[in-house]
């Protein structure tokens, strides 16, 4: 269980991490340094990133965020498009 508040709330700007770790990481390289918007938080989950490599369960808090299209792919992407990803606390930082 994660003990510590949530970091980030529902409708707040946030923007992925710009990382490029050597090892596993479940956020797509698109949505790295572009910013979304919270739209759920959930509970605590196994951090993939720890324990593909044996560092343990490391749980974080995990989040839905969405990012308009236009965000990841520039003016050409349609306006109706948006993608969300589910994002441990430690990939995002505030926008």
């Amino acid at each position: 269980p994660v003990e510590a508040a949530p970091r980030f709330a529902v409708g707040q700007t946030v923007r992925a991490r710009n990382m490029h770790p050597t090892g596993h990481t479940r956020l797509p390289r698109y949505v790295r340094g572009r910013t979304g918007t919270v739209e759920a938080v959930h509970g605590g989950f196994v951090l993939p990133d720890s324990n593909a490599h044996g560092g343990g369960e490391s749980p974080q808090r995990l989040y839905t965020v969405v990012f308009a299209g236009r965000e990841l792919w520039g003016e050409a992407a349609d306006p109706a498009l948006s993608v969300s990803v589910d994002a441990w606390e430690s990939y995002l930082e505030p926008a």
